[in-house]
């Protein structure tokens, strides 16, 4: 899901958020009077049109988005870009988005769509179909073009990606002298031997509030084993005797008490508190934790290392965060709208985006940066973990989607279903949805 994965997934997630890779359908239409085109196809929108537009995300947790504004105003005032602030929830987010949608208003003409949106919002004539020859994704991050793309076109603009990273006291970890783990056995097994001496601190957290942050949880443990939600054939296999592996490994989890009960209520902000505040020593989280973790005023500054995340057998396997930029095929001056996002999306602000931020950019480049690799010690890891991460189910109707894992994953961690109850149930939802 991702800002913050409620926020960005981040999750960010995708993240993460409203429907993590993939959405709920329903209405398209034609145009209103007054509006642009709402025709999805690039070339029937007029790309010279340019005047004032407003640009509506999440809440913008880095503080650092007013400071871009102001920045593309003050060199363009006839182009002004006006932002609006939306809710940190992605659920929130999405709701605002498809109000706007279904009602074909044009009040956003830029919008921060999460990854799992694209397919429900492209299906349903939400998004503007993007013309390569304005919108050019060479140099780009593979598995965030492709989650910008429905049926072979694009839709979106990446805009930042995100891949979980395993985030853990390195302090800790190099006085017991061991290496962060790459299996799950390994990470309990160091959890053993070193939380005897930590007083009040837990093993592992990660987000298990019933949410877009457990679709992502579920779908790293079901991954992880061996097992995926979704087939190559695309047809539903999530009651596997590895997902189910996946899912019991959670359900473990909380009844030896290696994640904490209260993390039973954790989204990405207050795992991260919890990780900082000492009460874990291992966490699962997007990148956007590491310049907030490592601040001055941060108990565990200096104190932190990332690696990727473990697995049953190996290292695990994150799923696909990030956001992009659509534009409403509602709204007016789409030639502003395009130029503000391809100046968003330079090499440079991309750069600063990352050293402000944390938000994993899209240009691959950057991940090999020298520079940037010093300031970050983490980006290398980032980059293997979004190379090898993989997208949640892209679905027309994946706000149902999303709801249908939540639902029997959280009921088979607060114990009211053995794995294999909810996921045969899962499995018999699914094939309704997915289709």
């Amino acid at each position: 899901m991702t800002q913050p994965r409620t926020m960005r997934r981040v999750l960010a997630a995708a993240v993460a958020a409203g429907a993590l890779l993939i959405t709920a359908a329903c209405s398209s239409g034609g145009t209103p009077a007054g509006s642009a085109s709402a025709s999805a196809s690039g070339s029937a929108t007029d790309w010279d049109e340019t005047g004032p537009i407003v640009y509506a995300q999440g809440k913008d947790t880095s503080g650092n988005l007013k400071d871009k504004v102001d920045e593309w105003n003050k060199a363009n005032p006839n182009e002004k870009v006006t932002f609006r602030e939306l809710s940190d929830s992605a659920d929130e987010q999405r709701a605002e988005f498809i109000k706007r949608g279904q009602s074909k208003s044009g009040e956003f003409t830029v919008m921060s769509v999460d990854v799992v949106w694209t397919a429900e919002f492209a299906a349903n004539g939400w998004l503007t179909e993007l013309p390569s020859d304005k919108f050019d994704t060479t140099g780009y991050l593979a598995a965030a073009v492709d989650s910008a793309t429905y049926f072979n076109k694009l839709y979106a603009m990446p805009s930042t990606s995100d891949g979980a990273l395993l985030y853990y006291r390195k302090d800790l970890l190099d006085k017991a002298g061991v290496q962060p783990p790459k299996t799950w056995a390994e990470m309990q097994s160091i959890c053993d031997k070193i939380l005897p001496d930590q007083s009040g601190m837990s093993c592992y957290g990660g987000q298990f509030q019933k949410y877009e942050g457990l679709t992502c949880n579920f779908a790293e443990a079901v991954n992880s084993a061996g097992g995926a939600v979704l087939g190559d054939d695309g047809k539903p296999t999530v009651n596997s005797a590895e997902a189910v592996a996946g899912l019991q490994w959670m359900v473990d989890g909380f009844k030896s008490g290696m994640i904490p009960k209260e993390a039973i209520t954790w989204k990405e902000e207050e795992s991260r508190t919890a990780f900082q505040s000492g009460k874990i020593l291992f966490l699962r989280n997007w990148p956007y934790v590491w310049n907030l973790a490592s601040a001055k005023d941060s108990k565990v500054a200096g104190k932190i290392a990332v690696a990727p995340i473990p697995g049953k057998d190996g290292p695990g396997v994150s799923t696909l965060g990030g956001h992009s930029y659509g534009i409403s095929p509602f709204a007016k001056n789409k030639g502003t709208a395009m130029k503000w996002i391809n100046w968003m999306l330079t090499e440079d602000n991309q750069k600063k985006w990352l050293q402000t931020a944390s938000s994993a950019p899209v240009l691959e480049s950057l991940y090999s940066d020298a520079e940037l690799n010093k300031q970050f010690p983490y980006l290398a890891t980032l980059g293997e973990s979004i190379k090898n991460a993989k997208p949640r189910p892209k679905a027309v109707k994946y706000g149902d989607v999303t709801l249908a894992i939540q639902d029997a994953a959280y009921a088979a961690l607060q114990g009211q279903s053995e794995p294999q109850a909810a996921l045969d149930g899962l499995q018999t939802k699914l094939q309704s949805l997915v289709s």
